[in-house]
């Protein structure tokens, strides 16, 4: 409002985000603060001629979904005359193949202000900074180059031969990132600029007999299993991790796609912590599909009220507090979202490796608006299998993302 209309430095907003937060946040954050809610909107998403439309109408911004920046960009037909661009989730323009970060890339020159937002923006590592400084300053801090960027400040580390798979840092890279980059960036902790509820993370610990373990350490160990259902085979140590993952909650697929039971302890532990919660709505988390067919076949003999959050009709019916279990993919609900209305609770029932997937899952309960002075967080996780090693590695994932928000943390109090 005061870059448009106090100061005169802005005439025309692009905001590029998740679709559903393309599509309800920004517009119910728009009207909800006073700062802002003079400022008109239109949301170019739906079909491309609902997207026409919405580009020729009036407005101060236009919002839009980052899937469909592409084609704003090269088949619109409209002139890219946007002079301030919002990224709502920066962390999602890390890759510098993706088609959404070349679009951007070739109109980014004729934005004259630019504003990146992200609660994890380093959440695999400090690789994924480039491309997202890049949309910012066009590679004045970091480099034009992804290989220039990679000789200033790593090594090789994973090889075979002369191909890399992995980078690592040099011993003085880190902080020198930090410092090319703390002239731009600005990081504010919720904890300590808003009244947060407490944050409560606990682990449920479930464990496989004896027959069980022995099978889970077979497939690790020899990369195949056999098991009623068809044969199971890992053919590397992606797909390795996938199955054991799988094996750790309790199901794995077949070669042929079957879904073989092999324990329910997971299934139990999730049962208890309903019972516990005593008719209060808690948000689960999952991440196969075989996940979600056993949790539903679960809840269905429970007789819980539940639904998948997948729509908006969910979503609201789960902040209305009709739901007793409110059933989530990180992938796909994990941004954005405003569901602190249904709940405090979250059960990761699946766990995955990605750190801004799960931080960001979090967030949808640990947020302001939560209402419940704590928000508690339970992890069912399986002793003695790969559970404990996700967890581990996204601790320490966290170390090097923590290091770089500290490092650039903004001094607002002064």
């Amino acid at each position: 409002m005061i870059l448009m209309y106090d100061r005169f430095e802005v005439t025309k907003v692009l905001v590029i985000a998740p679709l559903r937060v393309a599509k309800n946040t920004w517009p119910n954050e728009i009207v909800k603060f006073e700062e802002v809610n003079g400022l008109t909107y239109s949301i170019v998403t739906g079909s491309a001629n609902e997207r026409k439309k919405a580009l020729e109408r009036k407005a101060d911004i236009y919002i839009i979904n980052r899937e469909n920046l592409p084609w704003l960009v090269e088949k619109s037909g409209e002139p890219f005359d946007f002079d301030m661009i919002v990224i709502d989730e920066l962390s999602s323009f890390k890759n510098w193949e993706s088609k959404r970060f070349r679009a951007l890339m070739k109109v980014r020159p004729k934005v004259k202000r630019i504003v990146g937002l992200t609660g994890t923006p380093s959440s695999n590592g400090l690789m994924d900074l480039f491309a997202e400084f890049k949309v910012l300053d066009l590679g004045k801090r970091l480099g034009r180059f992804i290989s220039q960027y990679r000789i200033n400040y790593f090594k090789p580390d994973r090889m075979n031969g002369p191909v890399v798979y992995t980078y690592k840092p040099l011993p003085w890279a880190e902080q020198a990132i930090y410092d090319r980059i703390s002239d731009i960036t600005i990081s504010m902790k919720a904890t300590e600029f808003l009244d947060m509820p407490e944050l409560l993370s606990n682990e449920y610990k479930v464990y496989l007999d004896e027959d069980e373990q022995k099978k889970y350490e077979e497939m690790k160990e020899q990369l195949i299993l056999q098991l009623p259902g068809g044969e199971v085979t890992a053919s590397n140590a992606a797909s390795l991790s996938n199955k054991l993952t799988q094996m750790a909650n309790g199901a794995v697929y077949s070669d042929d796609g079957e879904i073989n039971a092999f324990h329910n302890r997971k299934l139990d532990a999730l049962e208890d912590l309903i019972e516990a919660a005593n008719g209060k709505p808690i948000l689960v988390a999952y991440w196969f599909r075989h996940d979600l067919t056993r949790i539903t076949e679960r809840l269905d003999k429970l007789k819980v009220m539940y639904q998948k959050l997948d729509s908006d009709e969910s979503f609201d019916k789960w902040n209305a507090g009709a739901l007793q279990v409110g059933l989530i993919h990180p992938a796909s609900a994990g941004h954005g979202l405003n569901l602190q209305s249904g709940g405090n609770t979250l059960v990761w029932f699946g766990l995955n490796w990605s750190l801004e997937l799960y931080q960001q899952t979090v967030a949808r309960l640990w947020r302001q608006g939560q209402k419940a002075g704590t928000v508690v967080v339970e992890h069912i996780v399986t002793a003695g299998t790969i559970d404990e090693r996700i967890v581990l590695a996204l601790k320490e994932k966290d170390k090097t993302q923590q290091a770089l928000i500290d490092a650039v943390k903004a001094e607002v109090l002064r």
